[in-house]
């Protein structure tokens, strides 16, 4: 296991990270009928493919109407077109579930004497209001979108720009994302990135080394020097 040298700040990304983003649907799971699932996994992959499509095209939108879009794209290959449906889905994207160890990993980063900062292609206003909904709002120091650049991750612009806005070395910084894209960026820019392999899938980028790990507390133990936690595994290497 390589242990990182006295960061100064952990970073999160925030949709798959911090946030459920499959938790929309399941809050409505009985108006959503037997395709839920599907129209849940259809909505990530579209929300993400468009970031990187439009990003290519020097195309933006923010990140809110590709979030919109993607959804309008998801219930139509279902076969579902329902306006009250689409509204009810969006009202809850915007105050999606935490995953249950968050609180406790930020809260133990700051216990540990490191800044907590939320890095996310998603706007200023779409981060307070998950932030506030999920009662994370007092565990965060800084929050930085990439829309004041108007491009997404994991073009490298904006985590140079995010590490300036943080005051810090790239070296400096501990990043967390659920997205193997996303590790990817960060650590081709020097951030020491951790990949959340919460649903243990498979590595993706064989170039690129970070550790992996199944949730943000045993991402916080690897951090700060902590054992794991007993029975989990804990650090894999692996282009993720």
């Amino acid at each position: 296991m390589v242990t990182m040298t006295h960061p100064d700040i952990a970073v999160f990304d925030a949709y798959g990270t911090l946030f459920d983003v499959h938790s929309a649907v399941a809050r409505l799971a009985d108006r959503m009928g037997p395709k839920a699932e599907d129209i849940s996994g259809r909505w990530r992959q579209k929300q993400l493919e468009y970031t990187w499509t439009r990003s290519l095209m020097r195309r933006y939108a923010d990140f809110w109407q590709v979030t919109g879009e993607a959804l309008d794209y998801a219930l139509a290959a279902a076969g579902r077109r329902d306006a009250a449906l689409r509204s009810a889905l969006l009202d809850a994207y915007r105050e999606l579930d935490a995953y249950p160890e968050v609180p406790r990993a930020l809260a133990g980063y700051r216990a540990a004497g490191m800044r907590v900062a939320v890095f996310s292609n998603a706007t200023r206003s779409m981060l307070q209001t998950a932030l506030t909904a999920a009662q994370l709002g007092d565990l965060v120091d800084v929050v930085y979108s990439v829309h004041e650049l108007q491009v997404f991750k994991p073009d490298v612009r904006v985590y140079a720009a995010a590490a300036d806005a943080f005051g810090v070395a790239p070296s400096a910084i501990a990043f967390h994302s659920s997205n193997a894209w996303d590790v990817a960026g960060a650590a081709s820019s020097n951030w020491h990135a951790l990949w959340i392999n919460r649903a243990r899938r498979p590595p993706e980028y064989p170039w690129i080394t970070a550790p992996v790990v199944p949730d943000l507390e045993q991402a916080r133990r690897h951090v700060v020097g902590e054992p794991p936690v007993a029975g989990i595994d804990d650090t894999r290497r692996g282009a993720d």
